[in-house]
């Protein structure tokens, strides 16, 4: 899959949220369908959005955030995003790869 292509297909057709604040808000409100992360987010972010919504599906890219940011078509670095609605794209067959 072209995760950058799949990305920019989402933010025109779908609805996807940025940053770890607005992802812990989304998943708070039962609003997350799926969070893609970036290789270097931060540990305890990861381990907390765990604990705290085992329900919702993660996947951690191979893409630092500044890589992630700019697949996105953003000025500044990712760290953490969230599929609300994937529109046309295929983020959601994404297989969760973030476990406990």
């Amino acid at each position: 899959m072209d995760l950058a292509r799949q990305l920019k297909n989402a933010i025109s057709s779908g609805n996807l949220l940025f940053g770890q604040r607005q992802t812990m808000s989304a998943c708070n409100s039962s609003d997350a369908r799926m969070v893609i992360l970036a290789a270097n987010c931060p540990m305890g972010y990861v381990e907390d959005l765990l604990s705290r919504h085992p329900d919702v599906p993660m996947h951690q890219v191979a893409l630092v955030n500044r890589e992630l940011g700019a697949a996105c078509g953003k000025p500044f670095a990712v760290s953490a995003l969230t599929v609300v609605d994937a529109g046309d794209s295929d983020l959601l067959t994404l297989r969760p790869n973030v476990e406990g």
